[in-house]
């Protein structure tokens, strides 16, 4: 088995495709970790609104509600 490439900078160049090759993985690469970002960005966010809104509920839980009396004026 022979290998392809003989040196890093041939593996590099990839035979004058390199430029092509190599910017299609930065551009894949960066898409992926601005996805895993903002994901973790958009998780944080529904983490904090659900515990708004459980705060919320035990809020309303907790109230005593007050009789309504009615004035006989």
């Amino acid at each position: 088995m022979q290998p392809y490439f003989y040196s890093f900078s041939e593996f590099i160049a990839m035979g004058k495709h390199g430029v092509f090759v190599w910017s299609c993985w930065a551009i894949t690469v960066g898409m992926m970790l601005i996805f895993v970002l903002y994901s973790r960005r958009q998780r944080q966010a529904l983490i904090k609104q659900l515990a708004i809104q459980q705060a919320r509920q035990a809020q309303r839980t907790t109230k005593i509600p007050t009789p309504v009396t009615k004035d006989t004026h």
